[in-house]
């Protein structure tokens, strides 16, 4: 089979709902620009998010990850629709730390799909990262 066949067969976890995500992170970026905080970017996502009509938990606690891990530490920002993590950055570099957090969360919360971003780049980029070993 040719490389092209492999690629068209490729199913995409969640295609329309990581649309949606990204159009709204793209609309608060160009509203917002580069220079805000995190919380100044999910608040304009929260609103955008309400005007949508699409559900989502805000800053939903990640279970404790190790015995005698203080609870309530990690927080993912947002679960789009009970299947989709999102972690908002704005910050000079995403770092390996940053990716690793979000693989971290997604597995303690068994998702398949996590979606990191940063606001602070000139354009913004959000990638996608799979959790293979999810059973959702």
């Amino acid at each position: 089979m040719n490389a092209n066949l492999q690629i068209a067969n490729v199913k995409i976890v969640y295609a329309d709902l990581s649309y949606k995500i990204t159009g709204a992170l793209f609309t608060v970026h160009n509203e917002l620009g580069r220079y805000c905080n995190e919380k100044q970017y999910a608040d304009a996502l929260e609103n955008l998010f309400k005007k949508l009509k699409v559900s989502y938990e805000r800053e939903k606690t990640i279970p404790e990850s190790f015995q005698l891990e203080k609870s309530g530490r990690n927080k993912v920002d947002f679960i789009i629709e009970d299947k989709v993590l999102l972690e908002l950055k704005a910050k000079r570099l995403v770092s390996k730390e940053d990716y690793y957090q979000v693989r971290r969360y997604l597995s303690a919360l068994n998702k398949k799909l996590g979606i990191i971003v940063n606001f602070r780049d000139k354009f913004i980029k959000p990638k996608r990262i799979l959790n293979s070993g999810s059973a959702e």
